[in-house]
């Protein structure tokens, strides 16, 4: 059943792949990375209008979740986790399933992936509604737990994606929009590690930052909504504010401290000439944007 697969086949540029030496791995890997963004670049439309629809769930209350298994699965989850600190949303905004839980994480669950039950499931347990928005992950584009979620989700009346990385994938037919990134064969035979969990990571990468972007949680190109978690990100927050204001760093500082460390309310602060409340005021004002506030 996996001989149509391309992330099956095995790649003719490394049939005497253990006779190379470590340069040559390396450097023929290297070429082969250079293989997926194009093959990201036809999908962009579908990637586009996905992200139009997760923007409209965030606008009515709704979540993104990400659903996969094994390294499919950990790239959502891992997608999920950062958009925390990155753009200052709430753990429950932005949610990774991993088939088998979060033990799956690191260590491989078996016959998680086989069951369309536990993919249902685990969405149930979220409470799904039909304002979320539901992303299947699956290299293969087969996995039966990822199936069984989108399939769930449609019955709940939720927006949903999948991402594989074969042409015709199986989990296409479950999936309102279908993005099918085909890198071709792997360096190593059937390791969907390499080329295929590139190019999900890429595509995450651009579905999540666009729609953070598209919800005003940029400006410019700096991550004002920003959590300050440590000390490092505490001096990067104060360096956004620096950047999106042209002030010096002795002004960040202390106005960052005066917006009880809200980068964006401490930038709206230093653009408008506005006290910490006038600030939060107009920051809701203008749902968060910005370039909006005046």
């Amino acid at each position: 059943m996996l001989d149509h697969l391309a992330t099956e086949k095995q790649n003719s540029r490394t049939l005497n792949l253990d006779q190379l030496s470590t340069g040559e791995i390396l450097q023929i890997m290297n070429e082969e990375d250079q293989r997926v963004p194009a093959a990201i670049k036809p999908e962009l439309g579908k990637i586009e209008r996905i992200v139009s629809g997760i923007i409209k769930s965030f606008n009515e209350g709704g979540r993104l979740i990400y659903t996969g298994a094994g390294t499919s699965g950990r790239l959502g989850v891992l997608d999920a986790v950062e958009c925390v600190p990155t753009f200052g949303v709430s753990p429950e905004q932005v949610i990774g399933l991993i088939a088998g839980g979060e033990k799956a994480f690191v260590t491989a669950v078996e016959g998680a992936e086989d069951s369309k039950t536990l993919g249902r499931e685990d969405l149930e347990r979220l409470d799904l509604t039909a304002k979320d928005y539901v992303i299947g992950i699956a290299a293969s584009g087969r996995t039966p737990y990822v199936i069984g979620a989108l399939d769930y989700a449609k019955e709940i009346g939720a927006q949903t994606a999948s991402i594989s990385c074969n042409q015709d994938a199986l989990i296409s037919k479950h999936a309102d929009l279908a993005v099918e990134v085909v890198p071709g064969p792997e360096v190593l035979t059937g390791s969907t590690r390499l080329k295929a969990g590139t190019a999900q990571k890429l595509v995450l990468n651009m579905i999540s930052t666009a729609a953070m972007v598209g919800i005003g949680k940029v400006y410019k190109n700096l991550m004002v909504d920003v959590k300050p978690t440590n000390e490092k990100l505490e001096e990067r927050a104060k360096r956004i504010i620096m950047e999106a204001t042209d002030c010096d760093f002795e002004t960040a500082s202390a106005t960052y401290l005066q917006a009880d460390k809200q980068v964006k309310v401490a930038i709206v602060m230093l653009l408008t000439g506005s006290d910490a409340s006038t600030a939060t005021q107009k920051m809701q004002q203008a749902q968060g944007f910005i370039r909006k506030t005046s």
